[in-house]
């Protein structure tokens, strides 16, 4: 299985020595952003430098050269590289802003830059696609460019789908790329102009509405789907009955690159839920929240959150860095959003990093969707602050959580004991922002201690108990572990890319309003 795959359908190095041992790290109030008082010193900087040229050449080995389309993953050679055949507006959004992260670090030249932007906006726009949106299709042969009839995994035909999610980090790198690289404006709004996010939205799904997961172009003979066109004009399309319904997941990015447009309403983000409801009809989830109702845009919205170690944050479904901090690449969430986002993703961070050092004792923290060590793809999260009931485990043992749900069901496993431990490396990039003392130095260990490295970058998933190493690449983790390092070491360069006058005007009033009841007790 793939990453794009599994995440659709499964839904910094100075004051260190408390993560070497086992103290706690002394973390800043939330708001603080974990990491008052940090600069960047000349060893950090060399040392993210290697890695990012590292992460870069895993990359290159990735792209095609005739098409400019990287493959979704490759195995553990740069110089030999065997790439997957097939890639995804996801994957080819992840290497256009890598592109401009190399640009900027001084890996690559301008000049480089702009061809190989070029190369792959100018094949992009001659592939198929579906016309009246604007839309990309799921998967494509990065060698040619040509949309797939069989899955992935070449194992059976399918129907080629229309996904909103991967269509947003597309469109969100057409957005980067537009003001990041101005010679190639032009081509970037040449294909981001037609993209009509509308295509996704359903008003009739919730109060509100709500983004649809996708759709197809023709009627898939293996699935029931709902024919229409939420546009109201052209042709129908087959809708997949599936929306994306809670908040504190990587699919907001679809809403947000829709309000920025100014082709969704902004109601869509409040008819999604912080958590589900505190009844004991929702007793299936991983514990019970506690909130209040708050009003916004003339929504009713409960504030629901999970305890965590003295923690209250709003969950992602798996507990995962991924849902919660990749569209915080793009858009500036804790500065636009301070009382939500802005609290919120510190403790995500913090929970992430007590979880690996202090309740489950890996001495390694950082869990997200990623290559499993014993072969395929898995999810790895912290299951205690996701609401799935099957839970994102941390560990290759699949650990179940179970703390129940207080006055409706016992929990089965309230005090696990936890297993061979699953680092992704891309997962402490992303809390970067956040915590950059602390994820750089459990960058550094990982790479001496654990030896999850190699020619070309951090290798996707180590288990840190038995040692065992996904000794391959994929395409979005390393573009994730690029624009973390652009932020961080780039004076936020992609989300001043992202970031421009339209895109604040659309998405920083909706949000900004907003007041999670995460916090510290």
């Amino acid at each position: 299985m793939t990453a794009t795959i599994n995440r659709r359908t499964l839904l910094a190095a100075t004051g260190t020595a408390a993560l070497v041992g086992t103290a706690r790290p002394a973390f800043a109030n939330p708001t603080q952003q974990l990491k008052a008082g940090w600069t960047a010193t000349r060893q950090d900087r060399a040392l993210v430098g290697r890695w990012a040229r590292d992460t870069w050449r895993s990359l290159v080995a990735m792209t095609d050269e005739r098409t400019g389309l990287p493959a979704d993953n490759i195995g553990a050679s740069v110089s030999n590289p065997v790439r997957s055949k097939y890639t995804s507006p996801t994957n080819i959004g992840g290497y256009l802003w890598s592109t401009v992260v190399a640009k900027h670090l001084g890996i690559i030249s301008p000049q480089e830059s702009l061809r190989r932007i070029t190369q792959t906006l100018t094949t992009m726009q001659n592939v198929v696609h579906h016309t009246p949106s604007g839309m990309f299709f799921n998967w494509y042969d990065e060698a040619t460019g040509e949309v797939l009839y069989v899955d992935p995994d070449g194992t059976k035909p399918i129907t080629p789908f229309v996904s909103s999610v991967d269509n947003g980090w597309f469109a969100c790198a057409l957005m980067v790329v537009r003001n990041a690289e101005p010679r190639a404006r032009a081509l970037a709004d040449s294909l981001l102009d037609k993209m009509n996010f509308a295509y996704y939205y359903n008003p009739a799904a919730r109060p509100g509405g709500l983004m649809r997961g996708g759709f197809f172009e023709t009627s898939p003979p293996d699935e029931e789907t709902e024919k229409g066109n939420h546009t109201g004009s052209g042709p129908d399309v087959y809708y997949r009955k599936f929306h994306y319904d809670t908040c504190n997941t990587e699919a907001r990015i679809a809403g947000y690159v829709g309000f920025a447009l100014g082709q969704v309403p902004p109601t869509q983000y409040y008819a999604t839920y912080r958590t589900f409801p505190d009844s004991c009809d929702w007793s299936w989830v991983e514990q019970k929240p506690k909130g209040v109702h708050r009003t916004y845009l003339g929504l009713d919205v409960f504030e629901g959150t999970y305890e965590y170690r003295g923690m209250r944050l709003v969950p992602s479904w798996g507990g995962d860095m991924f849902e919660s901090l990749m569209p915080d690449l793009f858009v500036p969430e804790a500065t636009w959003a301070p009382h939500s986002w802005g609290i919120n993703h510190p403790l995500t961070v913090r929970a992430q990093i007590e979880h690996g050092l202090d309740e489950a004792k890996y001495g390694y923290w950082g869990f997200s969707p990623a290559s499993n060590p014993k072969g395929g793809y898995s999810v790895y999260g912290v299951e205690a602050i996701g609401m799935d009931p099957g839970g994102y485990p941390s560990d290759l043992e699949a650990t179940n959580f179970d703390a129940g749900f207080e006055g409706c069901r016992e929990g089965a496993n309230p005090n696990p004991t936890y297993g061979d431990g699953v680092v992704t490396p891309h997962a402490a990039f992303l809390a970067m922002p956040y915590a950059p003392r602390q994820a750089i130095e459990n960058l550094r260990r990982i790479e001496t201690d654990l030896h999850a490295y190699g020619a070309g970058g951090f290798y996707d998933s180590v288990a840190v108990r038995s040692g065992l190493i996904a000794k391959r690449y994929l395409s979005l983790d390393q573009a994730m572990v690029m624009g973390a390092i652009g932020n961080v070491f780039g004076n936020d360069l992609i989300r001043r890319s992202f970031a421009d006058r339209r895109a604040e005007r659309g998405i920083r009033p909706v949000i900004g309003i907003e007041r999670f009841e995460s916090g510290v007790a």
